[in-house]
């Protein structure tokens, strides 16, 4: 914190938003799978490497600014997380006005608490994508993709890795349902109540049925490029851009889904090697400071999606909090680029970091 008692980076907010969710909102948004391994290892492996700066270079005007699917943006996009209204008042609209603010992507959620149409509306300045679950009845699904294509969504991210929930303890002591006042309209769209559910039922609503047929399918059938989430092997990343995907978002679901399994970051480099190429790659989980989106980036990212920083900031003060939090990541970057002689996002090289 700040001598005026201002936060000052992620892990300000991050301990602020622990002083004023409710003890069950918090176990969900912050909690992972299991005895949370992968959670902490994705901010973990992210300290093993070493930034390899370069000097005597022109770095008088350094931009972050980039594209990610040839849109404007800068390589910090908002990850989707779901009940965002569960964390302010403010929720995704909020959310997507501070995404707006500094210039980026937001990924809405499929288990937002607003509909898609609702959040463009609110934030028409905002580049928005659909995080999409594959629900059992697909006319659920069809019709938010619909919406989202309607209100003028620029992108599909198919979340791939979430077949049957994970284990998520704190849920399961805390007993975390959420409350019959925070409304989810595709959950209720899909089941028709609006009595308290577990995050655990809701996720039982996916499709585990879901194959490489179905993504084919839906790239072949969808207006807008489709990328898929939760890739983490190279062998993935090259089915998938076989099938027409227009990227891959390397994703253990921070941590909430298997327990076990890599931190992105030592998986990102090998996708990149396989796939970068041929379509984007993108890369979320453990990113906490602009030197770690700089790492990314220097392992073959295009851009990394952060969850938990932007939702921090939301439950601290709503849509400023998210956007205060975005500036920080932006502005860290910013100096992280300089420091290590890059002027542009794209300067970044595999020759700018090593394994620790």
């Amino acid at each position: 914190m700040s001598a005026d008692g201002e936060p000052i980076n992620v892990a300000d907010y991050e301990r602020l938003a622990s002083e004023v969710l409710d003890p069950g909102a918090l176990g969900y948004f912050a909690g992972g799978a299991a005895d949370e391994r992968t959670l902490r290892e994705n901010v973990a492996a992210l300290a093993r490497w070493r930034l390899r700066p370069r000097v005597l270079v022109d770095v008088a005007e350094v931009s972050t600014r980039t594209t990610v699917l040839g849109e404007p943006a800068m390589p910090i996009l908002v990850a989707p997380v779901a009940f965002q209204q569960l964390a302010h008042p403010d929720g995704e609209a909020g959310m997507a006005r501070a995404a707006a603010a500094v210039g980026t992507v937001m990924c809405l959620s499929t288990l937002a608490t607003a509909r898609p149409r609702e959040v463009a509306a609110a934030a028409p300045d905002t580049g928005l994508w659909l995080q999409l679950y594959c629900f059992r009845d697909r006319g659920v699904t069809r019709a938010l993709l619909d919406e989202a294509i309607e209100a003028g969504f620029r992108a599909v991210a198919l979340t791939v890795d979430a077949p049957r929930p994970g284990r998520r303890e704190r849920d399961l002591r805390s007993g975390f349902r959420l409350p019959s006042e925070l409304s989810v309209p595709s959950v209720v769209e899909a089941t028709g109540a609006r009595d308290p559910i577990s995050v655990a039922d809701i996720l039982r609503l996916v499709d585990p049925a879901l194959g490489w047929a179905d993504l084919e399918a839906l790239v072949a059938d969808s207006s807008l490029p489709v990328l898929v989430k939760g890739v983490m092997t190279a062998e993935d990343a090259v089915l998938a851009a076989d099938r027409g995907a227009a990227g891959v978002i390397v994703s253990n679901h921070g941590g909430r889904q298997l327990d076990g399994v890599p931190a992105t970051i030592d998986v990102v480099g090998e996708v990149a090697d396989a796939v970068g190429d041929r379509m984007e790659v993108l890369m979320d989980g453990g990113v906490r400071r602009g030197t770690d989106v700089l790492t990314a980036l220097a392992l073959g990212a295009r851009a990394v999606l952060v969850g938990r920083p932007a939702l921090w900031g939301l439950a601290v003060a709503g849509e400023q909090g998210a956007r205060r939090v975005l500036e920080l990541l932006r502005d860290e970057l910013e100096l992280a680029l300089a420091l290590c002689g890059c002027p542009v996002p794209e300067a970044v090289s595999r020759d700018h970091v090593r394994r620790a």
